[in-house]
């Protein structure tokens, strides 16, 4: 097959971490080896081989504490490729200021844990009630509700969630410390639940007589917490050790769990540090001579200073990605390919067989045919993939190396020396919409420096012990715009999963890699 320059270079670049670009085309080469092109000067030729991949077993574990969870799951999603997942989600909580006074005679009127899952913000609808009366005084008020979709990953028309909140009764440590996904905390009595039906909303309710404002509320999802629980938790102890300083807070009232009873609906995410927790409360207050019981607020703190852990949990009992990712094989490859984050399984792909290299560097020192382009291809698996998730659409792809003193892990060649380059893309998607979708990995600069290496750089062995490790998420950046580093991803938080083609040589999507070579 040949390129030409016209159509070689007429493409739009997917950027390396955003918002993948649907494309229903046949693949291009990059802007490495351009110049083979320039004036007409060559055309290229597409070859390809057949790659070894196989399935990478994480141990549906992976570190999921507030350094590494960007985004909190909740929920239980269940298909028959994957089986069950049930995230769960824990924190810790502070008091704003220790040695609290709560006046004269509080009591709590309500507690209320407010938690703001991402949604739709241009899909809003607006319930306006002009004679509503605020219970606080019986006061007559207009109330206005604006409703958004939450976002879904999984069964998205099921009808609900069920979250439950639970006192936590074992020391999460503190929000530095390291916490993997399958470690389940003890806890203790359940202080709340309500039902979750996939909308979040805002409130404001301002008085009839003058418009001025009586209750607001932002986006989110509103959980009302027992009353006595933390009138003995909290009104209780005041003046007590207990609510003296943060160490003694912390072991005191250890956390919260946040979890779901349904294991076959859908996903949904929030912002961990945006979560609320607001107690309401009267005292008495003397107001010349009389005594007046206004409703204050308390509000805890849930912020970043607090240890946040997601867990995750899964049962792959008599799944094909069970038996799949027990019996992988990293000499053969593996038929199916099963990709899922939050601690999920990754791919493993290695290089072409040594003669395939050779056969590359013969061409390239006896004909001077120089590499444009190389690609990994992955399929999804058209047959036993084809429900509603909607595709992947964030990937991470790095390097790795094994030798004698273990495996060292890297960004692609090909990421650190071409991001800057005219038409360069990490990765690339395929036809989206359709069965199967298909995705190519950049990974021209890592095969160049393979093929066009000098004699004895690169030994046989050390060229079979390269190989590419692929997950869903992204890679994250730094506040300063640039990627923080190979092991900062999304991937503790990424919902997403699928089906990939594999190394099962009668299939024609099979894994390949494709090598766009071209000669003056």
């Amino acid at each position: 097959m040949t390129y030409s320059i016209k159509k070689a270079f007429a493409i739009i670049s997917l950027a390396i971490f955003g918002s993948v670009l649907l494309y229903n085309c046949e693949p291009d080469p990059d802007s490495l080896g351009e110049q083979l092109f320039l004036d007409g000067a060559a055309h290229g030729e597409e070859v390809s081989y057949p790659l070894i991949a196989y399935n990478i077993n994480n141990n549906d574990s992976i570190r999921s504490d507030a350094a590494k969870l960007g985004l909190a799951t909740l929920g239980g999603v269940q298909d028959a490729q994957f089986g069950k997942q049930k995230a769960s989600y824990y924190t810790q909580l502070r008091l704003p200021s220790y040695n609290p006074d709560f006046g004269t005679n509080a009591a709590i009127d309500s507690v209320v844990l407010v938690i703001k899952p991402t949604y739709a913000s241009d899909s809003i609808t607006t319930t306006t009630n002009e004679s509503y009366t605020y219970p606080d005084g019986n006061v007559p008020a207009k109330k206005v509700v604006n409703t958004y979709p939450a976002i879904k990953y999984g069964r998205t028309k099921a009808p609900k969630l069920t979250i439950k909140v639970n006192e936590v009764t074992e020391f999460l440590n503190g929000a530095a410390d390291i916490a993997y996904s399958n470690k389940v905390y003890g806890s203790g009595e359940e202080l709340g639940r309500k039902d979750f039906t996939g909308t979040v909303n805002s409130v404001t309710i301002t008085k009839t007589s003058d418009a001025s404002s009586l209750f607001t509320s932002a986006v989110g999802f509103r959980i009302p917490l027992s009353a006595s629980f933390f009138k003995t938790k909290i009104l209780d102890k005041k003046g007590q050790p207990e609510l003296s300083d943060v160490s003694n807070f912390i072991r005191h009232f250890k956390g919260l769990k946040l979890s779901v009873e349904e294991s076959d609906a859908y996903l949904t995410q929030f912002s961990p540090n945006d979560m609320e927790l607001v107690m309401y409360y009267k005292n008495d207050k003397n107001d010349n001579g009389t005594i007046t019981r206004p409703q204050t607020t308390y509000t805890f703190a849930l912020g970043s200073a607090n240890a946040h852990i997601g867990n995750y949990e899964y049962d792959r009992f008599g799944t094909p990605s069970k038996a799949a990712i027990d019996g992988s094989n990293q000499n053969t490859g593996d038929e199916r390919l099963y990709a899922q984050g939050m601690g999920g399984p990754s791919i493993g792909v290695k290089l072409p067989l040594v003669e395939t290299i050779n056969e590359l560097k013969k061409k390239y020192k006896n004909n001077k045919a120089a590499i444009i382009s190389a690609k990994i291809r992955v399929y999804t698996d058209d047959v036993n993939w084809t429900n509603q998730y909607a595709k992947p659409k964030n990937f991470t792809i790095v390097q790795r190396d094994k030798d004698a003193n273990g495996v060292t892990t890297a960004f692609t060649t090909d990421l650190v020396n071409l991001t800057a380059s005219n038409n360069f893309a990490l990765y690339r998607a395929y036809n989206l919409d359709k069965n199967p979708s298909y995705y190519e990995f950049t990974v021209t600069k890592s095969v160049k420096d393979i093929v066009e290496a000098a004699d004895g750089t690169l030994t046989d062995e050390a060229i079979a012990n390269k190989y590419f490790k692929i997950d869903l998420g992204n890679f994250l950046t730094n506040t300063a715009g640039s990627l923080a580093g190979y092991q900062y991803t999304s991937r503790p938080y990424a919902v997403d999963r699928a089906v990939f083609i594999g190394s099962k040589s009668t299939d024609a999507h099979r894994m390949q890699l494709i090598i766009i070579y071209g000669t003056k």
